[in-house]
């Protein structure tokens, strides 16, 4: 194969690559360069990048790659099962196996605003919520402090490097006019104190949850993927109700 080989659809391409692996595990492959070339473009995109398998992201060629699946297992249909197995969670993502209904509107909105920083560290939290619930959870968090302190600085606001989640949304919602305080309307005082409450829950559930801290002792509860899309589903809308706000206050 060469590179006009390579299909267009996402999909298509890691199914490519899965093959070709297979095939260097089950025989030999001549496709490195092509190889090569899925995993640069993979490597680049957010989306992906923490759903290719491990192996995938550690090994550059199929050189390097031959050694270690010949060391996993001896048969070929153990190699097989063990590289198709580590392609599922990227392809039921590709095709929306495990995705919400909110989750294409939250991603144009955060895309939009910042695609390496915000979306990037969405991605990850939306890769993460059924395969990796702490990981979920911990990304969830940061994005919601990622966000805030962005719209600060691009409003020229000041906090501190140790300021807390609550404490530097506490600073934003004031900017944007976001605290329940400044509104005279019940509903709207209950729905913008709710989204305060949500931001306070989820670094409280980050800290104890997540894999963000060591912990001495048994873990209480496991986080589970529900846990994990609680969180991340919940931090998303924070996220995307506050930089539409944003842009709408700047724009007028």
């Amino acid at each position: 194969m060469d590179l006009s080989d390579i299909p267009s659809a996402t999909i298509e391409q890691v199914g490519m690559m899965e093959g070709i692996l297979i095939a260097a595990a089950t025989g030999g492959s001549s496709d490195n360069h092509i190889y090569e070339h899925l995993r640069r473009e993979f490597m680049a995109d957010p989306a992906i990048r923490d759903l290719l398998p491990r192996f995938v992201r550690t090994y550059r060629n199929l050189s390097a790659f031959w050694p270690y699946i010949k060391n996993q297992a001896g048969t070929y249909a153990e190699r097989r099962q063990i590289i198709s197995e580590a392609f599922t969670p990227l392809i039921d993502h590709l095709e929306g196996y495990n995705s919400a209904p909110g989750d294409i509107a939250i991603s144009s909105v955060l895309e939009g605003f910042d695609a390496d920083g915000v979306y990037a560290i969405w991605s990850k939290a939306l890769a993460r919520r059924n395969t990796d619930p702490e990981g979920a959870i911990t990304a969830a968090r940061t994005l919601l402090e990622t966000v805030v302190k962005r719209i600060l600085d691009e409003m020229g606001e000041t906090y501190s490097e140790k300021d807390d989640l609550p404490k530097l949304y506490a600073r934003v919602a004031t900017s944007l006019k976001l605290a329940p305080s400044v509104h005279t309307e019940e509903p709207i005082k209950a729905i913008l104190g709710g989204a305060m409450n949500l931001v306070n829950g989820i670094g409280t559930l980050r800290n104890r949850l997540s894999d963000s801290h060591g912990r001495g002792g048994k873990l209480p509860v496991r986080p589970s993927p529900r846990h994990a899309n609680l969180a991340v589903n919940a931090a998303g809308a924070v996220a995307a109700f506050l930089v539409e706000t944003y842009l709408e206050r700047t724009s007028s």
